[in-house]
């Protein structure tokens, strides 16, 4: 039986992570640009935040994450430094409202972005980790430049910024970066990905980056499979896949195998055993 030719993969378990992706919910520059396409080049939409709706859609995938579990599975969420990705992070996967004289700071502040919302707590929920390998396709529209770190952390002051090198965005230029640039990127991003110790994560990032990064899979797969991998992701979509460490990446060990030892011929564990004065009865 040719076992390829099933559709089957056998991979150990230690050499594989669950990446949940999740795009970040409707922004003022989804709608705009539905409306003119060329509203995009408006500096009015500088690092674009969350419109109402988006809000209601990150409250949605709040209660989806918590009623199948996922939010007391996820270890650790990864989350592009823009505002709209931020404000999804940290309301689908922080704590609840913050109260005033917590020791622990916010994950973010009232009202940040316009938002008109309360201040999130950051107990009781996994860390929130900023990367910038994981940002939208770069350059040339205002809504994917970010604003400067020390901004963002007096928004978001229990994010993880420590990963982000400059306190500018010198990432963003005035020329769009091309498709393929930007899967080549989403594929260093899954290999610094294996970097990481965490077994089970969130990542929050946006349309044109998770598109591009997955179309480089699921070609040696079913058609239908390829399809659902690299569907365009709506917003505030959330699709869970494995990740497979095939070029021996990570390198971690197990904390289910269990090596019982080399097998002793029957002869000799007998013995064995009646020199320890336990009886073997075969049958």
């Amino acid at each position: 039986m040719n076992i390829a030719a099933a559709g089957q993969g056998l991979y150990p378990l230690r050499r594989c992570k669950i990446v949940h992706l999740v795009r970040h919910a409707q922004g003022v520059h989804n709608v705009a640009e539905e409306k003119n396409p060329n509203a995009c080049f408006s500096n009015d939409l500088f690092d674009a935040q969350l419109t109402p709706l988006g809000w209601n859609q990150v409250e949605n995938l709040r209660k989806h994450v918590k009623a199948c579990g996922l939010s007391r599975r996820i270890e650790l969420v990864i989350v592009s430094p823009l505002l709209r990705t931020m404000q999804t992070a940290v309301g689908v996967f922080g704590g609840e409202a913050y109260v005033d004289g917590s020791k622990e700071p916010p994950l973010m502040m009232e009202n940040v972005g316009d938002s008109n919302r309360p201040a999130i707590s950051s107990l009781n929920c996994p860390p929130i980790l900023a990367v910038e390998l994981c940002r939208e396709k770069m350059g040339h529209l205002p809504c994917d430049k970010r604003r400067t770190k020390s901004e963002y952390r007096s928004m978001f002051p229990a994010i993880d910024f420590s990963l982000i090198e400059s306190d500018e965005d010198i990432w963003w230029t005035p020329y769009r970066e091309k498709s393929e640039e930007v899967a080549a990127r989403g594929l260093k991003f899954l290999e610094w990905l294996w970097t990481r110790q965490e077994k089970e994560i969130a990542v929050v990032s946006h349309g044109g980056f998770l598109y591009n990064t997955l179309s480089a899979f699921g070609n040696d797969c079913h058609p239908k499979v390829k399809n659902e991998i690299c569907t365009p992701f709506a917003n505030c979509e959330l699709r869970s896949v494995i990740t497979v460490d095939r070029g021996m990446i990570g390198s971690y060990e197990s904390s289910t195998n269990y090596p019982s030892g080399p097998d002793l011929p029957s002869d000799v564990a007998d013995h064995k055993h009646s020199a320890n004065g336990l009886s073997i009865n075969g049958c």
